[in-house]
């Protein structure tokens, strides 16, 4: 039970992480292509267009970071003084504040938050927007004070020390053994927490300095789960035999690495492939002195090779390569010489989504052809159809399942002729007008939290519930 809320809460704390970078990895990729294209050594050099670089990196990026930590802890006001707080320790530092910015953004939306419960209920009528602005003005202004003066180099100084542990890691030739971390830790719970959370904001530093980082490849590079669904492909028996082959297309084109996350929890032992894989595409990387030039985000192999810079298309490549056939092989030995019988790819997916403590896009994947009996109830007031203009799927980091669910029910109410706005959002960000929320069972307590007066609607997979037509029925009426 204690090691349960542990986990819950390393979940927690890496998805938090995770959630001040994945809404901004847009901002990264344009970064990403302007460095490639624009700079002295990019494809395109162009002295005006790379003034572009600088800035962007400096300010526009932790920024961003600084307004989405100070939003998840408290709403746009927290976002705003959050932005404040991050300019604070960018003016007190010589280097990307990328730290900086997810240590000074939540806690300037927590105090921004703290602040209003003990003022907020005593402004008399008529001065809530004179409140409003100046209470965040004046905490503001306060924070960003202290940060430039005090926060500001403190966490210069521990960004050193953790950029120079990297890099002593790297000039010792150990980085490889990395993998033997970072591949349970994706496969258990940590995938995204551990790219977008710490390995990105290291890599983006190390970018500005050399161009490259081959830190943005640690996690992402598609190899090692290309190794094992092929594997699974030609040595694999009965439903994981014949879903691997879609299985691979959709993690190597599409990025959606979850996809092999049951295969391995299926057979533990092949943890030992995604290892291998991981630590000779690293090492192979390490040879040809590869790296990306920003993020890749989904970690599909089209998303690597744009963001990989001139000169290290070999380099990168043959790093995935080597990743997916080391991983194949291990792979291919273990199935091959395994004697247990195949485990239900079903009851893995469902232990993985345990493990992580939430339904993902894995079991929509793997399932599309199979129904499912939905056992939760719709939560909350029935609404009819003429009380329904918004409905909204939600999910942990707002992306994958619930975008996929989106985009089933748009198709349905298309065909239905139904006209009612169906989008995706995070949890944390349900907007104050849904009339219905669709979550899925383990998420819908904290949806209700968040919006008590709406409809909720738990489904058990998003892109295979009866509960869509039900719904698109009812609307129809």
């Amino acid at each position: 039970m204690a090691e349960k809320g542990l986990r819950t809460k390393v979940q927690r704390f890496g998805g938090f992480l995770g959630g001040m970078i994945m809404p901004n990895i847009g901002a990264f990729i344009a970064w990403g292509i302007i460095t490639a294209l624009f700079m002295a050594d990019g494809w395109l050099p162009n002295e005006q267009l790379a003034t572009l670089i600088d800035p962007m990196i400096n300010y526009l990026l932790p920024l961003l970071i600084g307004y989405t930590g100070g939003q998840l802890v408290y709403d746009k006001r927290g976002g705003v003084v959050g932005a404040i707080a991050t300019i604070g320790v960018i003016a007190g530092a010589d280097i990307p504040m990328f730290l900086g910015a997810m240590v000074m953004g939540p806690l300037a939306g927590y105090l921004m938050k703290k602040v209003d419960n003990l003022f907020q209920d005593k402004v008399r009528s008529g001065f809530e927007m004179l409140y409003n602005n100046f209470s965040a003005g004046i905490l503001g202004a306060i924070i960003a004070g202290i940060a430039v003066t005090l926060i500001g180099p403190i966490v210069e100084t521990l960004n050193n020390i953790l950029a120079a542990g990297v890099e002593t890691i790297i000039n010792a030739g150990l980085l490889p053994l990395a993998n033997i971390i970072i591949e349970p830790g994706k496969i258990l719970f940590l995938n995204n927490a551990i790219n977008h959370g710490i390995l990105s904001p290291i890599g983006v530093e190390q970018s500005t300095e050399a161009g490259k980082s081959i830190l943005f490849l640690l996690e992402a590079n598609p190899g090692p789960g290309l190794g094992v669904l092929l594997a699974f492909a030609i040595f694999g028996k009965g439903t994981s035999k014949s879903s691997a082959p879609g299985a691979a297309i959709i993690q190597f084109l599409g990025g959606i690495h979850e996809i092999y996350f049951p295969y391995i929890l299926m057979k533990p032992a092949l943890l030992l492939a995604v290892i291998g894989g991981g630590v000779s595409g690293v090492f192979t990387l390490s040879i040809f002195n590869a790296g990306l030039v920003a993020p890749a985000s989904p970690g599909s192999i089209f998303a690597v090779v744009a963001m990989t810079p001139q000169g290290s298309y070999f380099g990168v490549l043959a790093g995935v390569i080597a990743a997916a056939l080391v991983s194949f092989l291990i792979a291919g030995l273990i199935l091959k010489t395994s004697k247990s019988d195949d485990n239900d790819l079903s009851d893995a997916t469902d232990k993985m989504e345990a493990m992580k403590g939430k339904k993902s896009s894995v079991s929509d994947a793997l399932q599309q052809n199979e129904s499912e009996e939905e056992t939760v109830e719709n939560g909350g007031t029935v609404k009819s159809a003429g009380d329904v203009s918004k409905i909204i799927f939600a999910c942990d980091a707002g992306m994958g399942s619930s975008a996929m669910g989106a985009s089933l029910l748009k198709n349905k109410f298309k065909k239905a002729e139904i006209a009612v706005d169906v989008s995706n959002t995070a949890i944390k960000e349900i907007p104050d007008d849904a009339d219905i929320v669709i979550t899925h069972k383990d998420l819908t307590d904290q949806a209700k939290e968040k919006l008590p007066n709406a409809e909720h609607i738990s489904v058990e997979n998003f892109l295979n519930s009866p509960k869509y037509d039900e719904l698109t029925d009812r609307l129809k009426q």
